[in-house]
């Protein structure tokens, strides 16, 4: 099988290209063979060269962060065999809880370092994964960049999630759909808002203990204090931002953590006054990448594999409609996640 790839040619072009070969792993390296493609709204912004995302992608950049497949060849001193599921670690950050390591510019699938949406990648050993045995290769793809963001605002933020405390998550996307499996996973009580009754249902499914349909209640923070009795969830997954930051605020409980993990308001810059509310409540509003340590990486698929989590997929396309992927991955509507099948 050739080297396919789908590059950017353009701003918002993707060309399905084939590369001159098949390459060879290093030192302590890997040639993965990729077979699933999970897409992000990151994706969206890098292939139209949105400047909402910090790194300019290069010339003929290959898109996308997230993927999944087996290893087709281990180099010299590599620890994994022929045939071993795997899933890629895409950034340079590999332990710890403070993201000091991470390199923005050297992430897969933006700046300059060539992504996922391809038929073969070398990765370093210890940016290699291993798959949870539960999962089809379709649901590994989607593990690393929602979940393990959900990982990481749950238990590596300054207030870490135990069994019997309560979250609030926004929407049924992909960060917010792990975040309701892992909580309620853990015998945390999730408390879903979402924009209509067919995607709470979603949440329900999913483990949401209180639905909360926004169109309906606008005030939804008001909602989410009565399912909590006035005082409020311990952790917000905010994957809004301006535009609901302070409805947040409201519905967490005094001296609890909001986790900032997502920018999708209509207008991202909107300016907003959060300081009153924040001090009185003494409560921390913590930002995080996007992204997890490889340590957290590892941590989540074990996790994963124990409570036999499935991530809700939403469509798979083949590996030639990937640039109709990519637009269906921007309009932001879809329940789950969307694949490609490489």
């Amino acid at each position: 099988m050739s080297n396919q790839a789908w590059q950017i040619t353009a701003p918002g072009t993707l060309s399905l290209v084939t590369l001159p070969s098949i390459p060879s792993p290093g030192l302590n390296q890997a040639l993965i063979r990729i077979q699933a493609v999970s897409l992000n709204y990151r994706d969206v912004l890098v292939v139209d060269h949105n400047p909402s995302y910090p790194v300019p992608a290069k010339a003929n950049l290959t898109p996308c962060s997230d993927g999944a497949g087996v290893i087709e060849k281990a180099g010299p001193g590599s620890k994994w065999k022929k045939g071993d599921r795997v899933f890629v670690h895409p950034n340079t950050w590999k332990s710890g809880k403070e993201p000091r390591d991470f390199d923005i510019r050297l992430t897969m699938g933006g700046g300059g370092t060539d992504g996922t949406l391809r038929r073969y990648v070398v990765w370093d050993d210890d940016r290699i994964v291993k798959a949870p045995d539960n999962l089809s290769i379709e649901e590994v793809a989607t593990l690393y960049t929602a979940g393990a963001t959900a990982w990481n605002a749950l238990f590596h933020g300054r207030l870490k999630l135990e069994p019997g405390m309560s979250v609030l998550t926004q929407g049924t996307g992909g960060v917010s759909c792990f975040a309701i499996q892992l909580a309620s996973a853990l015998g945390a009580t999730v408390v879903a808002t979402s924009s209509s009754d067919e995607k709470l249902e979603v949440a329900k499914k999913l483990g949401a203990a209180h639905l909360i349909n926004y169109s309906a209640h606008p005030d939804w923070a008001a909602e989410v204090l009565k399912a909590t009795d006035d005082n409020g969830v311990d952790i917000t997954v905010e994957v809004v931002g301006a535009q609901s930051i302070r409805q947040s605020i409201q519905a967490t409980r005094q001296a609890g953590l909001i986790s900032l993990v997502g920018m999708l308001s209509k207008d991202p810059h909107q300016p907003v006054d959060i300081m009153h509310p924040l001090l009185f409540k003494a409560q921390t509003i913590q930002a995080f990448l996007g992204a997890g340590s490889k340590q957290m990486s590892d941590e989540l698929s074990a996790f994963v594999e124990k409570h036999n989590i499935h991530p809700p997929i939403a469509k798979v396309y083949e590996f030639e409609d990937a640039d109709k992927a990519i637009k269906a991955a921007a309009s932001l509507t879809v329940l789950g996640k969307l694949v490609v099948k490489v």
